[in-house]
């Protein structure tokens, strides 16, 4: 595309968009619940050929010789379709948050003021090898009264565009403008940073990918930018922690799905337990798959056991695996172990495994991520577990929504004001 012609069509993106939005915005909750399940049916009519168009994408991703982990992030199968449908039925039943009223209140002089709950209008997301990411934001987007353009990566090419087409198709079945949902179905890098430049139409971007995009949004964006979704996930074995049942959590924060950003990338050891415990759980990790990038204290504790061992750099520390490489490192107590997480984590996801009620208490304080457990796998962060339906993504920032955005993540509020021909004083 030339850059005249880049910029007519981001521009003709971002007012269909715009003009979708006020369509949405007023919609009742029945009428939301009927398109939600128009989206479902449709999905669910066309999931033959919608398998056929992702193992095109995975044929290309193999053959371009992508990591084992991204073609997992691609891939469907009918039992992963059948999920990405069956959590439209579970946002369908999720209380719709448009229109709630909070904060009401009587000022002195009269004026009685209360905020509603409101669409954010046009969302713009561009993510990577993930097509459940087509389905989870259109519905979220659609749920609260959102417009939202699309820019999946061009790995997931023939399986986005023809997501997009089912559901565009089930918006236009339903009276509603097929515009609410639109994707950027170039994998032309230029109309990213066009994208990130449209703040008179798009007003808010949530980017799901690595860090350079991350990164990339941050800087280029004229609007505000959601950044999360990397994940340096921690978890810390207190000496006072069950060490027979901290296997299986660690395991399954590790093994389950490593390739996401929940999965745990360093296991933190107190000393007093690492010369039972780092044995131990290399011993139930090794036969699932599992290789260690350990501290030289750690690595010594493993020597002779006949597992996959490298020392461990500072830029390891500071890695997100996405695969069955697992850090380990050896703390002096648990303020070592928080002095770490500060020093490395994104901010994503961390855990402490302990039967000390106060050490659980000073790690929840001290730890300040947007999802931190005591006994419990780093994989619960995510928008189905907590009970709030489908995710737009896990944010690692602070301010307007954190940990797993879900339905009240896509709204803002505005302020109503009744008075009685009331003038300022």
């Amino acid at each position: 595309m030339n850059q005249t012609y880049e910029q007519q069509y981001l521009q003709q993106l971002g007012e269909r968009a715009k003009q979708a939005s006020y369509a949405l915005a007023n919609l009742s909750a029945v009428q939301k619940a009927a398109l939600l399940n128009a989206i479902a049916a449709a999905l669910t009519a066309n999931t033959q050929a919608l398998l056929t168009a992702n193992a095109k994408d995975v044929a290309a991703a193999q053959a371009e010789g992508l990591s084992a982990a991204l073609i997992d992030r691609l891939q469907l199968d009918e039992s992963r379709l059948a999920g990405i449908i069956a959590d439209i039925g579970t946002v369908v039943r999720l209380s719709d948050p448009i229109g709630e009223e909070f904060g009401s209140r009587v000022l002195d002089n009269g004026l009685r003021l209360t905020r509603r709950r409101v669409p954010l209008g046009v969302i713009g997301v561009i993510y990577e090898a993930r097509p459940n990411v087509t389905v989870d934001i259109a519905v979220l987007a659609l749920k609260t009264g959102n417009a939202v353009i699309l820019r999946g990566g061009k790995e997931t090419l023939e399986s986005n565009k023809l997501l997009s087409e089912v559901i565009r198709s089930a918006i236009a079945s339903q009276g509603l403008p097929q515009d609410a949902v639109q994707l950027i179905d170039s994998p032309d890098r230029a109309l990213v940073t066009g994208l990130l430049k449209l703040d008179r139409y798009v007003d808010m971007i949530v980017p799901r990918g690595g860090q350079a995009l991350q990164r990339h949004c941050a800087e280029q964006a004229t609007m505000p930018v959601i950044l999360g979704g990397i994940g340096v996930c921690h978890l810390y074995v207190d000496k006072q922690a069950d060490l027979k049942r901290a296997l299986a959590v660690i395991a399954n924060a590790k093994v389950q799905r490593p390739t996401v950003c929940n999965a745990l990338d360093t296991l933190l050891v107190d000393e007093l337990i690492a010369s039972c415990f780092v044995p131990q759980i290399a011993k139930y990790l090794a036969p699932l798959g599992v290789c260690f990038s350990a501290c030289s204290h750690s690595a010594g504790l493993l020597e002779g056991l006949g597992v996959t061992v490298t020392l461990a750099t500072d830029e390891d520390f500071a890695n997100e695996w996405l695969s069955l490489t697992l850090g380990i490192k050896i703390v002096k107590d648990i303020d070592d172990a928080i002095s770490h997480i500060r020093t490395y984590s994104s901010g994503h996801s961390e855990a402490i495994l302990t039967d000390d009620i106060h050490a659980a208490a000073h790690f929840m304080n001290q730890v300040n991520s947007a999802a931190v457990y005591v006994n419990a796998s780093t994989r619960f962060t995510d928008g189905g577990q907590f009970g709030l339906g489908a995710e737009v993504a896990v944010s690692t920032q602070k301010l307007h929504a954190r940990g797993p955005m879900g339905l009240e993540a896509l709204t803002t509020y505005k302020w109503l004001a009744w008075g009685d021909y009331t003038s300022r004083s």
